[in-house]
């Protein structure tokens, strides 16, 4: 089978587990819904970024600039949740999309051997 038809039917297959997943995290946060799920990426992105610097898999500079990132998304949640109302759909929509786009850098930087001996205790 082709490589690329390979990645594609892998993508759609991890695509509809993870939307499983993530329809089964929204029933159970009960009245917290979607805020939850957003502020769960949020702190689960955060303990990623720490595990990478305590591994040595991200450099210091690869470790402030998805630090930096991921205070940029929060300012733009903060600015959301001004009005009162909570995050619009098109809003959560914005928001999902930069945790994606974050998450994948997170992966890359931590996988590009780019790497630093990890810190003495």
């Amino acid at each position: 089978m082709n490589t690329i038809i390979k990645g594609t039917i892998l993508t759609s297959f991890l695509l509809l587990l993870f939307a499983g997943m993530g329809i089964t995290a929204s029933a159970q946060s009960g009245n917290r819904g979607h805020r939850g799920n957003i502020n769960r990426r949020q702190e689960n992105q955060q303990d990623r970024i720490a595990q990478g610097i305590k591994s040595g898999s991200l450099t210091a500079r690869e470790a402030a600039r998805l630090e930096h990132q991921e205070t940029m998304i929060d300012r733009q949640e903060a600015r959301f949740r001004q009005s009162g109302d909570g995050l619009s759909p098109k809003e959560r929509a914005k928001l999902e999309k930069e945790l994606n786009r974050e998450s994948k850098n997170i992966y890359k930087q931590k996988h590009d051997g780019q790497g630093q001996k990890p810190p003495t205790p």
